[in-house]
């Protein structure tokens, strides 16, 4: 007598993906509830088995769902917004503004559902997933049918849904705790990357993983930039250092890795952390090839990522198997690394296994979740078949099958796609609702495009500042003289520091724009050791002069931000129409005089060489008062002995300017 089951697949070519790579042709599988229950030859299954439905596959592979060991699937709506950027002018100069103004909880769920059609339709049945609000994402997933890891991101910036680090480890947390234990979502806490987080935020977030038992999801060595500034930073690379903070307490998904040595390849296995292989992202970002094959030899658990769909720019899982192995091919230049059935493992139980799934997903085995694909080999692209060498049959799939040729999908037991038809989703719809979303963020990005302002206020951190100043600037030929002068009775030294100063000015062909300086102040100790670097930003909006007698007083509107990238992104990102690059060694006094504050700069200008300036300024809010202060300016002049020279405006861009003021 047969044992019934709700679902019996049979006339199958069926890729079991399991440890030995076992093949049935054909073959037979039988699903009830949730799960495989049996699996095998198609003439013994029949012998055992009955079932409420029966499917003949005719001759399809019958396989493990895809997994899609990293991804930001929200992001689908994010698609084609920047493109050709490096990673960092990509992220911080347009993803996280446009995410700051628009990711809410719809906008998360809209782009996950987007996210599960593309997904489904090419084969994916597990994803491992990082992003803002990820319980939308969870509960999108949820309602698709898809079975996916969701890591709910915690990062030291302020981020579309917390304020403050302290805010979205809490949310994490309570994600944790209301998802724990759910049939098709795995929740986990997703520190973004070391370069975004901070000692406390790797530690605190590992020993919440741990404590729940749950994945920690985390960006490793993506660039050779993060890796060099951690090395400068920490003096040590980056694998080290998140060990350093506990990390691997907790049970690690690692996406990236390309910036990995033998070293850190080793600690990523004693530790039992799973690697995410992403070659499109890598290819497309230029972040470099991973060391896939090391990895692979060193026991390592490596799975295949898209990455978000912004940055690759698709889902398609069969696109990133055929680039991992032809990439690992290219690289080793060995036309046997990473073959075809080492492609495919990597995309099935090598990945459920590097997302700590691979007990329940990944390979076709009695007792793990019915999560399955049938693929059609037989179009055009696809043909012939030869069955010479059983390997054959991941060669057809790695190197000629695409997404399209996905026929069925099976998650947990249940269908949400028979014969290309969508179960669960509602395609048309979705896509129309993502271009309205698409329309507002273009309105955005084209009104920020046109003011330099707008751009530094997406990047944060900025604030604004009036300044009102007389100031005079007055090239001198004795810099000594001053220093001494400076030390008469009647002025008073309030404090004193020594700068090296590195300027950038990048001028614009609106000159309604202003100016915007990047600067790099190296304060200097008495051995003149560098013991201190600020960076700054500051948007100099036109001057506004007003005479006064023999002097001029300046107005200037300003916005000030904290210069948190390098002078190389701010080019690249703000894309000036011209660049005037000044050094000089500044020092600074601050006195008083007469009970009047003074600025006084004594400036070398090394590059280019101009020789030394005085610059003496003071802050007014009146013009009386301004009236007031040249007066005293001009007297502070002749006392440092220098009124005998050319008095010239300050001028932002070029050093001095040819304006005489008298």
């Amino acid at each position: 007598m047969t044992q019934t089951v709700d679902t019996l697949l049979i006339n199958a070519h069926i890729l079991t993906m399991d440890e030995k790579l076992t093949q049935y042709l054909p073959g037979a599988l039988a699903v009830t509830g949730d799960s495989i229950i049996a699996i095998g030859p198609e003439a013994e299954i029949k012998k055992e088995y009955s079932a409420k439905e029966v499917i003949d596959c005719d001759g399809k592979v019958l396989m493990p769902g895809l997994v899609n060991a990293h991804t930001h699937v929200p992001m689908t709506l994010l698609r084609g917004l920047a493109d050709d950027l490096r990673l960092d002018v990509w992220l911080m100069g347009y993803m996280m503004p446009v995410e700051r103004e628009f990711v809410s909880p719809e906008f998360v769920r809209l782009g996950t559902l987007l996210a599960c059609v593309e997904q489904i339709r090419s084969g994916v049945t597990t994803f491992n997933d990082m992003y803002y609000f990820e319980e939308d994402v969870a509960r999108a997933a949820a309602d698709a049918g898809m079975r996916a890891v969701c890591g709910q991101t915690v990062m030291k910036f302020p981020a579309p849904d917390a304020a403050a680090y302290e805010d979205s480890f809490a949310m994490a947390r309570e994600f944790i705790k209301t998802w724990k234990d759910h049939p098709l979502i795995v929740p986990a806490v997703a520190p973004h990357a070391p370069y975004t987080t901070t000692p406390e935020i790797l530690h605190d977030t590992a020993l919440l993983a741990k404590e729940f038992d749950v994945p920690l999801h985390i960006h490793i060595s993506e660039t050779a930039f993060e890796v060099e500034n951690m090395r400068n930073e920490q003096n040590m690379p980056v694998v080290p250092y998140v060990k350093k903070q506990g990390l691997f307490e907790a049970k690690v998904i690692a996406a990236h890795c390309v910036h990995v040595d033998a070293g850190e390849i080793r600690t990523l296995k004693n530790h039992g952390a799973g690697v995410s292989h992403n070659p499109s992202s890598n290819l497309k970002l230029a972040s470099g090839f991973a060391p896939i094959q090391k990895m692979l030899e060193a026991g390592l658990n490596v799975g295949i990522g898209t990455d978000g769909p912004a940055s690759n720019n698709d889902l398609d899982m069969f696109e990133e198997v055929r680039l991992a192995s032809f990439v690992a091919k290219a690289v080793s230049n060995d036309p046997t690394a990473v073959p075809a059935q080492t492609a495919l493992t990597m995309a099935t139980r090598l990945g459920a296994q590097a997302l700590h799934l691979g007990q329940i997903t990944g390979s076709l085995e009695v007792g793990k979740r019915a999560d399955l694909i049938l693929l059609n080999v037989s179009p055009a692209h696809n043909s012939p078949k030869f069955r010479r060498d059983p390997n054959n049959a991941y060669a057809q799939i790695v190197y000629a099958a695409k997404s399209p040729d996905v026929t069925d999908v099976m998650v947990n037991g249940k269908w949400l796609m028979r014969d290309y038809k969508l179960l669960t989703l509602q395609e048309e719809e979705l896509l129309a609702q993502a271009q309205d979303v698409a329309r507002k963020i273009d309105s955005f990005l084209i009104e920020r495009e046109q003011s330099v302002l707008s751009k530094l206020i997406a990047l944060g951190g900025s604030r604004e500042e009036e300044s009102f100043e007389v100031q005079t600037k007055v090239k001198v030929t004795e810099p000594d003289r001053v220093v001494q002068a400076l030390k008469r009775p009647e002025i008073e030294i309030t404090a004193f520091k020594h700068y090296r100063q590195f300027d950038n000015y990048f001028s614009f062909d609106d000159t309604a724009q202003g100016y915007l300086r990047f600067r790099e102040d190296g304060l200097m100790d008495e051995k003149g050791e560098t013991v201190n670097v600020r960076s700054r930003l500051t948007l100099i909006g036109q001057k506004r002069e007003s005479q006064l007698e023999h002097d001029v007083l300046l107005s200037r509107s300003r916005f000030l931000a904290p210069a948190v990238h390098t002078l190389r992104f701010y080019r690249e990102y703000f894309t000036p129409k011209d660049e005037v690059a000044i050094e000089k060694d500044r020092l600074r006094w601050h006195i008083r005089y007469k009970d009047t504050e003074f600025f006084v700069n004594l400036d070398q200008v090394l590059k280019p060489d101009m020789g030394h300036f005085l610059e003496v300024k003071s802050r007014t809010w009146s013009r009386k008062d301004a009236e007031r202060k040249a007066e005293l300016t001009n007297e502070l002049i002749d006392l440092l002995g220098v009124s005998g020279n050319d008095i010239v405006l300050h001028d932002y861009v070029e050093v001095i300017s040819k304006e005489k003021i008298r």
